[in-house]
């Protein structure tokens, strides 16, 4: 039984040892390397771009106020269509009180000289119905009188502006009425009734009532970064896209390079705006964000190839052509003369026609056995 025994055992080492070998043989043995093949086309080739950035209007106004005070009444909300000269807020004035006295001493004095004119008017009208004064004296008297009526209409309405804001005598201008300076879509308002206001000064901006744009002239706002920036020319055609609205693409075109670079990130950037052209009746709201893609350059009806069959080396480029069949198949290095590349296609200016095989990177053993 023992004997039976050893025998297994070693019959099992034997097997383990050979399949061991035969392991090792196989993997020793040199593999057969299969390359991807491509035939050179006729293509389109084009270098594109992408910058991001975000849609808004050409013109975007802050909507201020005249005169401090209160904000009494909000007549809009964020959203609404306003022309010019539309009421958008009613301001509450809080008068400053040295003004507010020197105004109400003002109509005193003016009601003062009023009654003073009046009775010296009397008595020059009694005296020239007496024929005792001559009709000069009469008219200067009847001239200074109205001079003191003017002047209490003024006192009066300067106290009345210096009170509430407003007078009698322009109420249709009120500086106290908010009114947009501009048509469009009031994109916000900051203030809420009872907040407190102030008119910009050399000392401040100013509060701002509300916002309104004009949201049918639209642009896009982005920045290239400075190694793409030489190739842009004004008018250059652009693809808009919104990924919030459903990759909504739109046409538009380049009109402003900025001159000047700003550093972002460690590189440098350059401003671009671009005339949004979007349909009529388009519900784009300002501050979405967005992507444009700008064709750099282009190349129609060339011979391509994929980038991954060149070899690079130096400034010179490579390919390897193929020849024979089968058993027979041998590569031959030559050089050609590379344009116009995507990043996954490259057009050959010279050195290869389209009648040419080109081998392109080793199929690897995933793809072997895909």
């Amino acid at each position: 039984m023992k004997r039976y025994s050893k025998l297994i055992i070693a019959a099992i080492i034997a097997m383990i040892f050979i399949g061991t070998f035969v392991f090792l043989w196989q993997k020793s043995q040199p593999k057969e390397i299969v390359y991807n093949e491509f035939t050179p086309k006729l293509d389109s080739i084009q270098k594109t771009t992408i910058i991001t950035g975000k849609i808004e209007p050409r013109n975007e106004v802050n909507i201020k106020p005249q005169i401090s005070g209160i904000i009494s009444e909000l007549y809009k909300v964020p959203g609404d269509h306003v022309n010019a000269g539309d009421v958008i807020a009613k301001v509450k004035v809080i008068p400053d009180m040295s003004q507010l006295s020197s105004a109400e001493m003002r109509v005193r004095l003016a009601d003062i000289n009023l009654k003073q004119a009046q009775t010296d008017f009397q008595r020059e009208e009694n005296l020239f119905n007496q024929k005792l004064v001559s009709a000069d004296e009469f008219d200067k008297s009847k001239l200074s009188l109205n001079q003191a009526k003017q002047e209490k209409l003024a006192a009066v309405d300067a106290l009345q502006v210096v009170r509430d804001g407003v007078s009698q005598s322009n109420a249709k201008a009120s500086s106290t009425l908010i009114r947009s300076t501009i048509s469009g879509v009031i994109l916000d308002i900051p203030v809420k009734v009872g907040n407190s206001v102030i008119l910009s000064n050399t000392f401040n901006d100013g509060t701002t009532i509300a916002t309104v744009a004009n949201m049918n002239d639209l642009i896009f706002r982005g920045n290239i970064d400075e190694t793409e920036v030489g190739q842009l020319i004004g008018g250059m055609p652009m693809k808009i896209t919104i990924g919030a609205l459903q990759d909504l693409k739109f046409d538009a075109n380049l009109e402003y390079i900025s001159p000047k670079a700003v550093e972002s990130n460690g590189a440098n950037q350059f401003e671009i705006k671009a005339a949004v052209k979007i349909a009529e009746g388009g519900k784009i709201r300002s501050g979405y964000s967005a992507n444009a893609e700008i064709v750099l350059a282009k190349a129609d009806k060339v011979l391509s190839i994929p980038e991954s069959a060149i070899e690079f080396s130096d400034d010179s480029t490579f390919v390897y052509i193929v020849k024979g069949e089968g058993k027979n198949k041998t590569y031959e290095r030559k050089a050609v003369t590379t344009g116009l590349s995507d990043g996954v296609n490259i057009e050959i200016k010279k050195g290869i026609t389209a009648k040419d095989k080109v081998r392109g990177p080793e199929i690897v053993a995933d793809d072997k056995e895909d």
